[in-house]
This record gives C-alpha cells, structure tokens and sequence, in this order.
C-alpha cells in the first residue's frame, strides 16, 4: 500500500519527459560513435551509467524536503566557491583551454556545475525571504555581489558559457523578482557602461579580435568560426525526416567537433531531421510547462522560486546550446540538458529534477492537509 502511495507521488509526465531525452542523447551519442570507428562504445556505454548514477540521484532528492536546502545552500555556496578559487590552481586541469576541472582518475568533475546548483538555492533563499524589501538599493547590491563571486571566477578560467549561465540566472531572476523598474533601467544602464569600458580600456587589440570572431564566426570561417559554420550546414541538411542515425555526413566524417556535447543538437537535425528537432524541442516545451504547474502549486515562496530558477538555468542552457547549432548564438560550450554527454552535467540537471519533483509531492500532501 505505501508503495502505491509512493507512485501516486511522482510526478510521471516530468519523469518520462527526462527520461525521451535521455533516449534521445543517447541514440544520438551511438550515432557518433559509429562514426568515430569505437567499436566498443565507450562514451556511449559511460553515460549510460552516468544516466543510472543521475536518475538515483534524482530520485534521492525527490524524497529529501526541499526545506532542508535552506540550511545548506549557503554552505553549498561557500565549498562551491572555494572549490573554483581551488580549480584555478596546480590542483585543476586544463580541457579544451579551460582550467576548469578537477581530475579524480576515472572522471572528471567541474565545480562550476556545483555553482549553478547552490547559486540558484542562495537566490531562491534570499527572494522569498526578502521578497518585499528587493527592491531597496542594499538588496539589489548584495544580491548581485552574490552572483558576481562565481561569474567571476568561471570567467577567469575562461569558462564564458558558464559564466553567462550564472550572469543570466542571476540578470532573469532579479527581473522577475523585483518590482521597481527603475532597477532593471540601472541595472542594464550599468552592464552597458561596463562592456564599454572594458572595450575602449581594459581590452587588448588580440582581445578585441577574438570578442568579434565569438560574436560573428563568419570572421573566421577556417578557424574559431569553422565549428559554427559546419553546424549551419549539418542542420540544414537533414531535411524533414533527417538522413537517419549513423548516416549524417558531417556527424559521421567528423565535420563537426564536440559532436557529442556541445553540438550534439545538430547531430539530431542532421540525422532526425525536422521532426527530431520537433520531437526535442516539444519535449522541453512540456518540461517547462511542467516547471510552471510545479511552481504555481508549490507550497511556499522558497520551493516556488526554486522551481522558478531551476527552469532558467535548464532554459538557458536550451537557448545558448541550440543557439550555437544554428548560428545565432556564439560557441561557449554549453550542453544540452539531459541530451549531451558529460557525467558531472548529468548529475547536476538529474538532481535539480529530483528538487523539482519534491517540490511536486510537497505540494500534493500541502493540499491534502489543508483539505482535511
């Protein structure tokens, strides 16, 4: 009997969203490794385990009251912070030109995803704590100081696309939150000031040239634009039904690097076509809409800014990575959630799910408590 209770608790049209994505990252990551002439699968066989590892995760927070997170989130906070300051030093690694990652033999870890994580515990904390006295200059200082910390220090590594993750968690969440307007006028009033500055002052001509290459890859089309540019023409080719799995062209002969992270989306539309690109981004379309029933029924202020923050940082991974895939964005590494490969990016998005899904059950005894 309370094995049935339990199962009535989940929610299942979140679960099995997850889940579509997940088979679809992993159809297209064994896409790849045809290609790549890896007979045995190893990136496909380790993210499945990285799958499972999440998934129990998942399932681990969604029985773990997401009030308890109050009085771990700025802890989590601080250990996230020492951990970046700690990753800049000998004790980090360098992939792919950032010093961003810690190397424990079998995997790697990156502690800017831990970042995001407490980042959006420690936002949600202090808005429904001070939701009413947000819009006082002290408030929004302190708030912003508390999202510059980390957007800083993944900058210097550099890690851009997680910097702009933490920036934009932090510049949508403030927007939403506060109710004078006059804020948001000097706040973009501000970054406007700085990026001018820093242009006209702090940057140097090489600097400047790399900046308008990040924005506009046509700059350099044989060089840092080259990954963009084969992208564009990986989508454009699959048509309306793709040219199936294991048959693109530019996934197959290796045309597009980091196929199986940060253009993993083009591997789809190359490979699903229209419809692979439909079926991905419905699915994320009904996880978001899922986040907003979550919230609007969530019992407190706390669990409804969590499950607000959560939805940002899964939106903005979506917007940058598809982005990236059809031109628009520049490349900042950033994955596809549940669909592109990564161990420590699976664990992260997998818990940030169970949070959610605790926020759901919560809800559900909240209302029956307040029925009897």
């Amino acid at each position: 009997m309370l094995f049935i209770q339990y199962f009535k608790k989940i929610d299942w049209a979140l679960l099995i969203t997850v889940l579509l994505l997940f088979f679809l990252g992993l159809s297209a990551i064994y896409s790849v490794a045809l290609g790549q002439g890896l007979g045995e699968f190893l990136n496909f066989k380790k993210q499945i385990i990285w799958i499972f590892i999440g998934l129990g995760l998942m399932f681990f927070f969604a029985n773990f009251d997401y009030r308890h997170w109050r009085r771990f989130g700025w802890f989590g906070y601080l250990v996230s912070i020492i951990l970046l300051i700690l990753v800049l030093t000998p004790l980090g690694s360098t992939i792919r030109g950032t010093r961003g990652w810690f190397s424990l033999g079998f995997f790697s870890f990156q502690p800017v995803e831990l970042a995001k994580v407490f980042l959006i515990i420690v936002l949600a904390d202090i808005y429904s704590r001070y939701s009413r006295t947000i819009n006082k200059y002290g408030q929004m200082v302190i708030v912003g100081l508390i999202a510059l910390v980390p957007f800083v220090l993944a900058a210097v590594q550099p890690d851009f696309g997680s910097a702009m993750v933490l920036f934009f968690t932090w510049l949508i969440s403030f927007f939403l939150a506060t109710r004078n307007k006059w804020h948001i006028v000097f706040v973009l009033l501000s970054i406007v000031v700085l990026i001018v500055v820093a242009w006209f002052f702090v940057f140097a001509d090489y600097q400047k040239d790399r900046i308008k290459t990040f924005i506009d890859p046509s700059l350099d089309p044989l060089g840092s634009g080259y990954n963009v540019r084969q992208s564009i023409i990986a989508v454009g080719a699959g048509g309306l039904v793709g040219r199936g799995l294991g048959f693109g062209s530019q996934s197959q002969l290796k045309f597009i690097p980091e196929s199986q992270t940060d253009f993993i989306f083009s591997v789809i539309a190359e490979e699903l076509g229209f419809i692979g690109v439909a079926l991905i981004l419905g699915l994320f379309l009904f996880l978001f809409y899922r986040f907003y029933r979550i919230a609007l029924q969530a019992p407190d202020d706390f669990g409804l800014f969590l499950v607000i923050l959560i939805s940002i940082v899964i939106f903005i991974h979506l917007f940058i990575n598809v982005g990236m895939g059809i031109g628009l964005m520049p490349v900042t590494g950033i994955s596809l959630p549940f669909v592109s490969y990564g161990g420590s990016f699976i664990v992260v998005m997998t818990s940030l799910i169970g949070i959610v899904m605790n926020i759901y059950k919560s809800g559900i005894i909240s209302r029956r408590e307040k029925i009897i």
